[in-house]
């Protein structure tokens, strides 16, 4: 039987905040109002949830071995307890090599470790117009090549470019596979972000970046994303995306949820690392090419959340999109709250915001 545990502070439940004691073993089992906690005003949120992680700790998952665990180790450190690892485009090989080595770690949960849900397919069935930081190996999607590569780790969700091919033609039969299809990295137009989202697809990835834009006489899918979008992910670090468009976002997209696009160079020191086969450059929290270009980034989610609230939202809302919405996104209803019978995922805070303590199923993680 698991060890019990408590947590006292103000503890963000589905009805708003509650100031009293979290009771857990590997799940919730009850959350009391109490007034004898002292002076003890810790923040209690649910755990944070990252549905776009390449590395992290100066490793890439394309790497392979055993280094999804790695960086699943360092991501709980920053409060996130169950996240997608995401693949580059590259050639197959490459991309089946990394998938392997993936579904061993996911077959063998590490405790000290954010939990691995499976894989955000980022490439390849991309554009190639619409690169970003990717490599120039972009192939179209058939129903076969997405099969073989969902039977070597479970992909959650698959990032495609709507106007390759049949690329359209095609969501249905991956959702069918129980697939979020996402578009990104596309050059898409306004009408085939539209087309796309009627035959299914549930998402945008990494909203505004790498896709074609707003231009109010030719919109692309940016705006298909904000005027129809329910979902859509979004790099909240501030170099990504400027603030006030993140507002415009916020406005747009009842279920807007933030990502980190974390790199090998999350929690390193400025300097070389890889992304899939190339080499980005970390300097001044700021992850990019050598052409200048950005190439994912070194955030956290606990600062992604810090950057939410700065922009304006509210805690309890910023927690949502950390936490519930991509919890959500995923059919995942016993994670991203604090209710009992959910899963004991928590992330504590201190006033000014900092992590203090993480808890994955109920499993305290070490912080240093």
């Amino acid at each position: 039987m698991s060890e019990s545990h408590t947590l006292s502070g103000r503890i963000l439940t589905p009805a708003g905040w509650r100031r009293g004691r979290i009771a857990f073993d590997r799940r919730i089992r009850a959350i009391e109002e109490a007034d004898d906690i002292g002076g003890d005003e810790r923040i209690v949120l649910p755990g944070f949830i990252d549905l776009h992680v390449h590395g992290a700790a100066g490793v890439d998952l394309m790497q392979g071995g055993d280094v999804a665990r790695t960086i699943a180790r360092a991501h709980a450190r920053y409060g996130t307890t169950a996240l997608l690892g995401t693949t580059m485009t590259a050639a197959e090989d490459d991309i089946v090599e990394a998938l392997r080595a993936l579904a061993n770690v996911i077959a063998a949960p590490d405790p000290d470790a954010a939990q691995i849900l499976g894989v955000h397919l980022e490439g390849p069935f991309i554009s190639p117009h619409r690169l970003g930081a990717q490599p120039p190996l972009t192939v179209e999607a058939t129903l076969d090549s997405v099969r073989r590569l969902h039977a070597l780790a479970p992909i959650r969700v698959l990032t495609l470019a709507p106007e390759i091919g049949r690329h359209t033609e095609l969501i249905p039969a991956l959702n069918a596979l129980g697939i979020r299809v996402q578009i990104g990295h596309s050059a898409g137009t306004y009408e085939e972000g539209l087309a796309a989202l009627s035959a299914g697809a549930a998402g945008f990835t990494h909203l505004f970046n790498g896709m074609t834009g707003v231009d109010h006489y030719k919109p692309g899918i940016a705006a298909a994303a904000l005027a129809h979008a329910e979902y859509a992910e979004l790099i909240p670090d501030l170099q990504h995306v400027h603030p006030g468009a993140i507002r415009l976002a916020l406005r747009a997209i009842p279920r807007l949820y933030a990502v980190t696009d974390a790199t090998a160079a999350t929690g390193m020191p400025d300097g070389e690392y890889a992304l899939g086969s190339q080499r980005v450059h970390k300097c001044l929290g700021c992850v990019r090419l050598a052409s200048g270009s950005l190439a994912g980034s070194a955030l956290t989610m606990d600062q992604a959340l810090r950057n939410l609230v700065e922009v304006g939202l509210d805690l309890a809302d910023a927690s949502r999109r950390v936490s519930t919405f991509p919890a959500d996104y995923l059919g995942l209803g016993e994670r991203g709250r604090l209710e009992p019978g959910a899963c004991a995922d928590l992330v504590v805070l201190d006033a000014q915001l900092r992590v203090v303590e993480v808890r994955v199923a109920g499993q305290a993680i070490d912080l240093s």
